[in-house]
């Protein structure tokens, strides 16, 4: 395992599981392959844009041949795919969109895989597959699978497709499913980065309905390692949950950002909440715990470099809350906000 290819290498997660494997491995080549959607940016690879070990593709994973001509081009033996419709309300607008790239492409990426018998095909998933998580259960990586979203039916039929790939052709897969993450280069539209730039600017933070859904929010690299470990370490054929087993409801979420930039609690607007929201997501990671791995930042020091890397980044993320961005803040909540 040299020479990977990280699919949706431009957004969010999979730019900075970029950076940490240019950083961690200093034998190993990493071309990126994205389409640059909305949320792809190319400014998200500028710290590794001129390392001789890093190159970026533009395309679109399901079109089998410009996958074929990279891999072909590269001498890819390793695909670990981030490239994903991944925000729940624009797949709730556009349900198309997710079922596209997120089984589509997954399935390209496999057969393509298959063809070329790389030599592991790592798929990037979430804890969102598991559906609402009553109190005080925990989803472990063999429960049932009980999606409420086209986001994440979409992911866990990604996943099913993986699984009979490496059933049906021996292709040497694994799987993690993360929980949310937050860090540097965050695309605004998410709770974190979009309360955060929000407050910043004296706006308000429009949280969905009462705001006690629970989510496990984890610093992206932490998640990177743990996607690291299991990719290196991890068992072909198995799943594994990469989280910090903390929850934290979405409005103290905002208290704390309010907090950190200083601003009142009066900016929070709670608007309508959305269809099948689902109230609270938490996984057990005893399973990744035994190759190794922990989540090294607990809630409050991930949030608090994240909070301070929005203030201190403010040319990254100000041009991209404009012109698209604007109305769809506008569709998703202000008339939000009215109907509440």
């Amino acid at each position: 395992m040299h020479n990977l290819l990280v699919s949706g290498g431009a957004g969010f997660i999979g730019a900075n599981f970029v950076h940490y494997m240019l950083e961690k491995y200093a034998d190993y080549r990493i071309v990126v392959f994205d389409k640059l959607t909305y949320a792809g940016n190319p400014a998200n690879l500028d710290p590794v844009r001129s390392d001789p070990r890093f190159a970026f593709v533009q395309g679109d994973i399901c079109d089998l041949d410009a996958v074929r001509n990279t891999l072909r081009a590269h001498d890819i033996d390793t695909i670990v795919n981030f490239a994903a419709e991944t925000h729940v309300d624009r797949s709730i607008m556009q349900p198309d969109a997710v079922v596209t790239t997120n089984l589509n492409g997954t399935w390209a990426l496999l057969e393509v895989a298959r063809e070329f018998k790389l030599e592991r095909f790592h798929q990037i998933s979430t804890d969102e597959v598991y559906g609402a998580i009553p109190l005080p259960q925990r989803s472990r990586e063999g429960d049932p699978l009980e999606p409420r979203s086209p986001y994440s039916a979409s992911k866990a039929g990604a996943e099913h497709l993986v699984y009979a790939y490496f059933i049906t052709y021996g292709l040497a897969v694994t799987t993690t499913r993360g929980s949310n993450n937050i860090g540097p280069y965050h695309y605004p539209e998410k709770a974190v980065p979009l309360f955060t730039t929000n407050a910043i600017d004296d706006q308000p933070l429009p949280i969905y309905g009462d705001g006690r859904q629970m989510r496990d929010y984890q610093y992206v690299r932490d998640h990177c390692e743990g996607i690291d470990i299991v990719l290196h370490n991890g068992t072909p054929g198995e799943v594994y949950n990469v989280g910090t087993e903390v929850e934290t409801p979405n409005i103290e979420m905002a208290h704390k950002i309010l907090a950190i930039l200083g601003k009142p609690h009066s900016l929070i607007a709670h608007v309508a909440d959305r269809a099948g929201h689902d109230r609270r997501y938490a996984i057990d990671c005893s399973k990744l715990r035994a190759l190794g791995w922990k989540s090294k930042h607990s809630f409050d020091t991930a949030l608090e470099h994240t909070v301070r890397w929005f203030v201190d980044n403010q040319a990254w993320w100000r041009p991209i809350k404009s012109g698209a961005y604007l109305e769809y803040y506008r569709r998703q909540y202000v008339e939000r906000g009215d109907a509440a």
